[in-house]
């Protein structure tokens, strides 16, 4: 197991918006959190990669203890987060948004990792000097792909990648994610178009504000009639 979230509470201010969520990854999973807007997924990320401090609680990644240790710790430890929004440096070149994203990497790897995220993202090579400004949303969030992928993360957190792109390009970008991680990266997904994450998962947890109300493999969930008729559109996305 690379990640174990137990008995997870945050809050921000008065407002509590994770009721005691558990949930584990697998090394070479790919596990999604799915669930209406306000569930708690995006807190769940936060509050893996230390950008959310929980209250109570215990997150786990390989084994060590990581709950209240800082952001920058806990992206050495080998955890890579792409926000919601995708979150690039609007006014830097392609290559200079990829360089921030090793920025602790080791510098002997760094042409290497740089050649494997032209390699997959082949439109990032073509536009390396261009401003992120300049991108297309779906380029944007191959661009924050690519930034994460820079450390060679153990376990990647994606945040609504298919967020505000249109079918073709929500289709691409999870063709992606699936290549990911057949070439071994640990992902835990977040994402709104749930039939699409259902359909590359592993396995998956369903959140209703704040708590984990169901969970399984992610093709047991896909014909569970309370998610197929909350987050599939009902019975017409049954297998």
């Amino acid at each position: 197991m690379i990640l174990q979230v137990e008995d997870l509470y945050v809050a921000y201010g008065n407002i509590e918006a994770l009721h005691g969520v558990s949930l584990e990854v697998n090394e070479g999973e790919i596990v999604t959190l799915i669930g209406a807007n306000g569930a708690g997924k995006s807190t769940t990320l936060r509050a893996i990669s230390g950008l959310n401090r929980p209250r109570s609680g215990a997150i786990r990644f390989q084994g060590a203890d990581i709950t209240r240790a800082p952001a920058h710790k806990i992206v050495a430890m080998g955890i890579g987060h792409v926000p919601e929004g995708r979150r690039v440096f609007p006014d830097m070149s392609v290559r200079e948004n990829l360089e921030l994203g090793a920025y602790i990497a080791s510098p002997a790897r760094f042409h290497q990792n740089l050649a494997e995220v032209f390699e997959r993202f082949p439109r990032l090579k073509e536009r390396e000097n261009q401003r992120a400004s300049t991108l297309s949303g779906g380029e944007q969030q191959m661009l924050a792909l690519g930034r994460a992928m820079m450390l060679q993360p153990k376990l990647l957190l994606l945040d609504e990648p298919s967020m505000g792109l249109a079918p073709r390009l929500v289709q691409e970008i999870f063709e992606i994610v699936a290549e990911l991680n057949r070439r071994g990266t640990t992902i835990l997904l977040v994402e709104q178009n749930a039939a699409m994450a259902l359909s590359i998962a592993h396995r998956a947890y369903v959140l209703e504000t704040g708590r984990v109300v169901l969970s399984g493999p992610a093709a047991e969930l896909r014909s569970h009639p309370a998610v197929r008729e909350a987050y599939l559109g009902g019975a017409a996305h049954a297998d």
